[in-house]
């Protein structure tokens, strides 16, 4: 047990960590266009904030946290998700206080759920997520969609889509929550267990089941949008109409409610095809009420996560190759005591902006250029008696077998312009 990961977590090993590195820099970047600055919360939070904040009915709470008590008795979880703490960043730093709205995202955060692992879906897993407070208008909604498109897009993520829904508002849900009750009435004996557990708690979870009986038994079930308030249809019209202008492809699907009890107004996902079916790729929506709910004024917000690893994993499966940076520009061997000669160069070199490396493991010059050509190496420097008397080194380019015999100074600028 000491040498195998915990079940549902990863390492990440250094042959492929240039993967997440290059999608975080497309990630920061597609952020930072938009006005996004990065934050940092704590891996853990006290547990309250989620029981108030992702809900008490909703399945993270319920069945998924992981929840342990600290040496002073205080109950704490590991972050099942990444909004809850970024509210409590920007309720704690009196970030309201600021010209709004505040616009923050953040990357590579693990985000820990008990459930069952399976592909695309560890129990660590690490989002990018934005976050805008402060911001009313459905142009905001609109913004964070593109921006999800658009980068997804850019990566060369196929067949792309959107949904969108409205689950409406505090004010007009509770009068769908009672038509779709008395709607399932008659039908909770036949639905899964999950759904009929969900019934009392949380009817509006009962149509995102996945299961097949109960997507049929439910698949008249009565619209939210039907029965949205003047404000919230308002809203969502808006919202079409934005996405329209930007000619983006998406469908409104009354199915989508997602999995979290703050949002309100606007839900979304993006959704790719693939052999095995539709995938969501990214989901987010508003939480006009979150803020308040954890003990701030009233301030609107909306926001999403992406999972990595599920970005990652449809790159592969779209045969989408990131470029892989060479590791060393160039790898420095020496004969006989030539050793310190060799570290100098190397030391010269990194100063310089050169990627350079040398033997660490005392190996023959024979070992020493296998070990070389095993990193893939383009350029191979050798220190022998002769080059450490003149100051020299002997270049061989490894792709075609010349040599060179060149100032150690002038070493920089040949493997680098090369």
């Amino acid at each position: 047990m000491l040498t195998q990961a915990p079940r549902g977590t990863k390492d990440v090993l250094p042959t492929e960590s240039y993967r997440w590195q290059y999608l975080e820099d497309r990630m920061r970047k597609a952020a930072a266009l938009a006005g996004f600055r990065e934050v940092r919360t704590p891996v853990f939070e006290h547990t309250e904030l989620f029981l108030r904040g992702v809900g008490d009915t909703t399945d993270i709470v319920q069945k998924e946290m992981y929840t342990f008590k600290d040496k002073g008795d205080r109950s704490i979880t590991l972050k099942p998700e990444g909004t809850a703490g970024a509210v409590r960043c920007f309720l704690e730093s009196n970030l309201y206080a600021e010209a709004l709205p505040c616009k923050m995202y953040y990357l590579n955060a693990p985000i820990f759920r008990y459930e069952n692992p399976q592909s695309g879906r560890l129990r660590e897993h690490h989002q990018f997520g934005l976050e805008c407070f402060g911001a009313k208008e459905a142009t905001a909604d609109a913004e964070l969609i593109l921006l999800a498109f658009h980068l997804l897009q850019d990566l060369g993520i196929q067949n792309l889509s959107v949904r969108i829904n409205s689950i409406g508002c505090p004010k007009c849900r509770p009068v769908y929550h009672q038509a779709l009750k008395e709607f399932l009435a008659g039908r909770v004996d036949s639905l899964c267990e999950t759904c009929r557990e969900r019934f009392d708690r949380n009817p509006l979870r009962v149509l995102d089941c996945k299961e097949k009986k109960c997507r049929e038994l439910t698949k008249d079930a009565p619209s939210m949008l039907d029965m949205l308030c003047d404000e919230c249809r308002d809203h969502f019209n808006r919202l079409q109409a934005c996405l329209d202008s930007a000619g983006i492809p998406y469908r409104v699907d009354s199915r989508i409610v997602r999995g979290l009890d703050y949002y309100t107004k606007t839900v979304f996902e993006l959704i790719t095809s693939t052999p095995d079916g539709e995938l969501t790729v990214c989901g987010g929506g508003r939480y006009d009420n979150l803020v308040a709910q954890v003990g701030g004024p009233e301030i609107p917000a909306v926001g999403f996560g992406m999972g990595l690893e599920r970005v990652l994993m449809l790159l592969d499966a779209d045969g989408i190759r990131i470029p892989e940076p060479p590791r060393y520009h160039i790898f420095i061997t020496y004969m006989g005591d030539h050793a310190d000669a060799a570290f100098r160069l190397v030391q010269e070199l990194r100063q310089q902006g050169v990627r350079a490396d040398m033997d660490h493991c005392g190996r023959s010059l024979k070992a020493q250029f296998k070990y070389a050509n095993k990193t893939g190496v383009k350029w191979n420097g050798v220190i022998g008696d002769d080059e450490a008397a003149a100051g020299t080194v002997k270049l061989r380019n490894m792709e075609n077998g010349e040599e060179q015999t060149v100032t150690m100074a002038d070493v920089a600028n040949l493997v680098v312009s090369d």
